[in-house]
């Protein structure tokens, strides 16, 4: 299944190098195309986070409002500690 990510682009923040490049990356992907996207598949483009240190591991796929509003919810620091 991980073939038809295979031509993802896969985006890292550019303050990832800051912490020794580990990182989550993500990459807008076609829905049908995106294995593991499950119930998600045919909403449109998902946006797909995965860990940088760990590329072939598990992934998180969001439609763009699930994304928009984790988005938001970092820029307003609803998951700081």
């Amino acid at each position: 299944m991980e073939a038809e990510l295979s031509g993802a682009v896969w985006r890292k923040a550019s303050l990832s190098s800051d912490n020794g490049g580990d990182c989550v990356e993500v990459a807008v992907v076609d829905a049908p195309a995106a294995p593991g996207a499950g119930h998600k598949a045919g909403l449109g483009s998902l946006y797909v986070l995965r860990d940088s240190k760990n590329p072939d591991g598990p992934k998180l796929f969001f439609t763009r409002s699930e994304w928009d509003a984790f988005v938001g919810g970092v820029k307003l620091g609803e998951f700081d500690g």
